[in-house]
């Protein structure tokens, strides 16, 4: 706990820039050769300037973010128990490995240690860098190293600092997006304005400085970026060349620092392949674009010793099917409307049915159950039955795989974002909606447009991609709160975009009869200044009042916990317990876990499984053997899990296990018909008694308003 201290040419697209059209067939006199150069030194003078203000807002953003997680520990003040503390479950496991990069005696040694690993999971011995994404961290040590900047930054320094510089790179990578889709880098600065203004709901990196997350998006705006770039017309074989280079590299980075990729990546295919059967993109670049995700991420797992988690992703199943029905159904995109409509509906169940067939071959081969829990997961959330899998429910009941709460737009709505983003949304699938139309027609697509062209807009390939990107991130962040990041971020992008953008202004001008090019190109520039004006105005008081409020990093439950280990326990000592709670215990103390919070491993979910059974009904020689199987030393429970009231009866961690094991959960109310109370009390209950079926296998060593720590008895 912390206290507060004092102190867009092709079928449905426009190859015209978003800037007026001129006139043809002018004789090039001097008067022209004059205009043509002062446009020249126009543009080149507004590239800078949209440049540097890229460049500051992006170093501002860092600065802030960096102020904020300062005010809000005095990181600066604390000792480094407390600094390693505020790493919180996951956050403190992944950091563990920098440190230990850093404390190794060489590079050889720190990292024969992360491929041989011991400590993670007692009795076992697994491989760091196939199982987890650190290969940030192991770049980082390496580079803290060789760098001479020892006597001048502490390592912790280096980290987080790193983290906060990536958020000047995400917030430059949506400012050039937006101003790759509207052609004036003042909507990149909106965007960037919307993003610091809306800072609760786009980021969390000042309080979760080493998630993995906090890693990849920045990589996965700048693979945004470099795309939508891709997709504008008329571009030069050598820039199209290096932008795919580009989009290689930030897929690549993205891949190798979020297990999470591949999900993430599905949903980018799926965008790619929605508007390819519409024909609103150019095939050959969505050829490309399989290719480099398919590429990145192969590469990233041969960095991890072949994982097969990666192996068996959907992703890579998805796009071979996408690549191969396409190569065996030639025609797709010939024909009258109702002729492609059913060779399209064709191509979407064969793609469908053959991505289930290799991913189902895929993990027959090699066996594979790491992902199983997310599947289980994913069909309980949505209501394809109830379930009592453990680590199914234990998702269920955490807040951040629940639904996107209400309040979520309300704050949105405050800076006007929500507001700017529905209109763009709903006028860009307007637009989206007549162009597939129009592409499917076939022979009857220039009678059709003629017909419609004065009412609608057009769709570039550029704006067609990320109006499906928006609208399924936006989907997955509805249904699941913690990925809302990456909706809310691109949110900002996709609004500002819009409002900056003469194909949003022109039909809504249309409309109410009141359309010049000029009129259209005035409320482009000045609508978007007054909503800088209205965000000014409104929040930078309250972000000034947010920088001058300092707090202090306060937990004397948790340190005097920690100091105790190092004090009183050998190096070589096993402690179970809470994974949140253990993946600090490692950071902090070094000693050997029974279980942590990487949870991507069928065989630690289900050993996390058996020693949560401290929280259950269950005899103490059953704990006592379970325990001793994975050879624990030291148990460590705690009230706030043992007496836990965070979550609502049914969601708290000894319901979830009480229903597990088949026993009627505590309290009052209802319990499923065939489960039986159970023949013991509630292990971390009873021990306190001190009673002597307990004493003989647990000896209490340590105790706090907090902690229990409990020495296991070594029986021959």
């Amino acid at each position: 706990m912390t206290t507060v201290r004092q102190r867009r040419v092709g079928k449905g697209t426009e190859a015209a820039e978003d800037q007026p059209s001129e006139e043809k067939n002018v004789k090039p006199d001097g008067k022209n050769r004059s205009d043509h150069t002062g446009g020249k030194l126009w543009n080149v003078l507004s590239v800078t300037v949209g440049g540097i203000v890229a460049i500051s807002l992006g170093l501002l953003t860092s600065v802030y973010v960096a102020t904020l997680h300062e005010n809000d520990l005095w990181f600066s003040n604390i000792k480094e128990v407390e600094r390693e503390i505020s790493f919180r479950t996951e956050c403190g496991l992944y950091y563990s490995y920098y440190k230990q990069m850093i404390q190794a005696a060489s590079i050889q040694q720190g990292l024969h240690g992360l491929v041989y690993d011991n400590k993670t999971e007692s009795v076992r011995t697994i491989n760091i860098l196939e199982r987890m994404n650190v290969y940030q961290e192991v770049f980082l040590s390496i580079l803290y190293r060789i760098l001479p900047i020892q006597q001048y930054l502490e390592p912790v320094y280096f980290y987080i600092y790193t983290l906060f510089g990536l958020q000047a790179v995400y917030v430059i990578a949506l400012y050039v997006t937006s101003w790759l889709l509207s052609g004036t880098w003042l909507s990149g600065l909106l965007a960037a304005c919307w993003y610091i203004t809306n800072r609760v709901d786009t980021t969390r990196v000042e309080f979760t400085i080493p998630l993995r997350e906090n890693w990849a998006l920045p990589f996965f705006a700048v693979q945004i970026a470099a795309i939508t770039y891709l997709l504008r017309t008329h571009l030069q074989p050598a820039q199209e060349r290096l932008t795919l280079v580009v989009i290689f590299i930030a897929t690549f980075l993205f891949s190798l620092t979020w297990q999470f990729n591949q999900f993430m990546m599905l949903i980018q295919a799926l965008a790619l392949f929605i508007l390819d059967c519409f024909d609103m993109l150019p095939t050959a670049k969505v050829t490309w674009l399989y290719i480099i995700q398919i590429s990145g991420l192969l590469l990233v797992c041969v960095l991890q010793f072949f994982n097969n988690m990666i192996l068996g992703s959907l992703l890579i199943s998805f796009n071979a099917s996408v690549l191969i029905v396409r190569a065996i159904q030639k025609n797709l995109k010939k024909g009258s409307l109702l002729n492609r409509l059913g060779k399209l509906i064709l191509h979407v169940l064969l793609v469908l049915a053959l991505t289930l067939v290799i991913n189902k071959f895929i993990k027959k081969i090699l066996n594979l159950e790491s992902d199983e829990h997310i599947f289980k997961f994913l069909k309980a959330k949505f209501g394809f039955g109830a379930t009592r899998d453990f680590d199914a429910n234990l998702y269920l009941c955490e807040e951040a795989f629940g639904l996107l709460p209400l309040n979520t737009f309300s704050r949105l709505s405050d800076t006007l974002l929500f507001y700017v983003y529905i209109l763009v949304l709903f006028l860009l699938t307007t637009a989206a909606v007549i162009v597939a139309f129009r592409n499917l027609s076939g022979p009857y697509q220039v009678q059709f447009m003629e017909k419609t062209e004065e009412y609608t807009i057009t769709l570039k390939p550029d704006a067609a991609y990320n109006l499906i990107h928006t609208v399924l991130f936006g989907c997955l962040a509805l249904s699941t709160m913690r990925m809302k990041y990456l909706w809310t971020s691109h949110m900002c992008a996709f609004a500002s975009f819009g409002l900056c953008s003469t194909e949003i202004w022109r039909p809504i001008l249309k409309c109410v009869h009141l359309y010049t090019s000029q009129r259209a190109h005035m409320i482009k520039y000045s609508v978007p200044i007054i909503a800088l004006l209205y965000i000014s105005y409104k929040f930078w008081p309250g972000i000034m009042d947010e920088l001058s409020e300092l707090r202090e990093f306060y937990d004397p439950d948790t340190v005097e916990l920690m100091n105790w280990i190092k004090s009183n326990t050998p190096n070589t000592a096993v402690f179970a317990g809470s994974m949140q709670l253990l993946a600090g215990v490692k950071l902090c103390t070094g000693r050997t876990l029974t279980n942590h919070p990487h949870y991507e491993d069928k065989h630690l979910r289900e050993r996390t499984k058996q020693i949560y059974q401290i929280y259950a009904k269950r005899s103490p020689e059953d704990v006592y053997r379970i325990l001793r199987s994975f050879g624990t030393d030291y148990l460590i429970l705690e009230d706030s899990i043992c007496y836990e009231r965070r979550h609502s009866r049914g969601c708290r961690l000894r319901d979830l296990l009480d229903v597990a094991n088949g026993h009627i959960m505590d309290g009052l109310g209802e319990n499923e018909p065939d489960l039986k109370p159970s023949l013991y009390p509630r292990f971390c209950e009873e021990i306190k008694k001190n009673l002597p079926s307990y004493t003989i296998h647990f000896s209490r060593v340590f105790q706090n308003k907090t902690f229990h720590v409990y020495k296991l008895a070594k029986h021959k």
